[in-house]
């Protein structure tokens, strides 16, 4: 459970008699889904899902998506909502959930939102920022040097022009660092000097109140470690065979699976797939407080010690 002062916060009040949205984030394995199903049990609520890859009904194991065991009979909402075939985007996303919302907040006055992608959720409570156009023949040119050159080069570009971006955007994701330089490109200006600081779009339909979980970094990446043998004793693998067909699109050029990919494609041995798939979600798990970090909003929770 949370500490008395955050819960304290979770009611509509006659001075602000809006509902709640409250949003619980956090790294990969932090447990962020046990504790939501809690307090949605607690407080006869449910939980919308802003987990990029959970949308996808064909992405389970490498998604860590939670089982019906875990949800406990909790509704779930925006998990196996989409299929790997369709492209939804941040902003769809953000759309389709608000107007999800509108409905939860006629039935509750509090509903939980959850999920480890920083984007999707910053798009539901704050709104995305304005971003350039972009010319076609600017982002042509970088899926050209990308398929020459690899990711690596065009990571390293990014560090140079946009130091901050490279600390925060995942640097295995093309999809993210070709945006990044797209942007910086066509404007001359870095990419993360268009992302405004903190909340600024408030909206009036409900209240936010923002935690953010963490561990003791050794715990956490313990749990990490045991999350990753879970999941290939899941049978990541076979799903990832299962998704050779897509491997493209942009949800799997993610931690989780493209480590299997290159284990698939004969680049290393198992042994170094497991090596790279808790590393990299190590990284990636530091990538995430890094995100949330920068929105003073947050209010923080360390959670204890036992490894489940």
């Amino acid at each position: 459970m949370l500490p008395a002062a955050i819960l304290a916060q979770l009611f509509p009040t006659p001075a602000d008699p809006r509902p709640v949205l409250l949003t619980i984030a956090g790294p990969t394995a932090v447990g962020k889904t046990a504790l939501c199903v809690e307090l949605a049990q607690h407080f006869g609520t449910e939980i919308v899902s802003a987990d990029s890859r959970q949308f996808f009904r064909e992405l389970s194991i490498g998604t860590a998506k939670p089982t019906a065991a875990e949800m406990q009979g909790v509704p779930h909402h925006f998990i196996d909502s989409h299929s790997i075939s369709e492209d939804y985007s941040a902003g769809r996303f953000a759309t389709d959930c608000l107007a999800r919302l509108t409905e939860l907040f006629q039935q509750y006055p509090l509903v939980i939102l959850t999920g480890g992608s920083g984007l999707y959720v910053q798009a539901v409570t704050d709104g995305l920022d304005e971003l350039p156009t972009v010319p076609p023949e600017i982002r042509g040119q970088l899926h050209a040097e990308l398929a020459a050159h690899g990711l690596p080069h065009l990571v390293a570009e990014l560090a140079e022009t946009d130091p901050v971006a490279h600390a925060r955007i995942d640097r295995q994701n093309p999809q993210r660092i070709v945006r990044a330089l797209e942007i910086t490109r066509a404007t001359g200006r870095p990419f993360s000097s268009f992302h405004t600081q903190g909340a600024v779009n408030e909206n009036p339909l409900f209240r936010n109140v923002k935690v953010a979980l963490n561990r003791e970094r050794e715990e956490l990446y313990q749990r990490i470690n045991l999350r990753v043998e879970h999941m290939l004793a899941a049978g990541l693998l076979e799903e990832v065979r299962a998704l050779l067909p897509y491997r493209h699109h942009h949800a799997l050029q993610t931690v989780g699976y493209q480590e299997i990919f290159g284990y698939l494609d004969g680049d290393y041995d198992w042994a170094e797939a497991v090596r790279l798939l808790q590393r990299n979600t190590r990284r990636y798990a530091k990538r995430q407080l890094t995100w949330l970090r920068r929105d003073a909003a947050y209010q923080w929770v360390t959670l204890g010690k036992r490894v489940e």
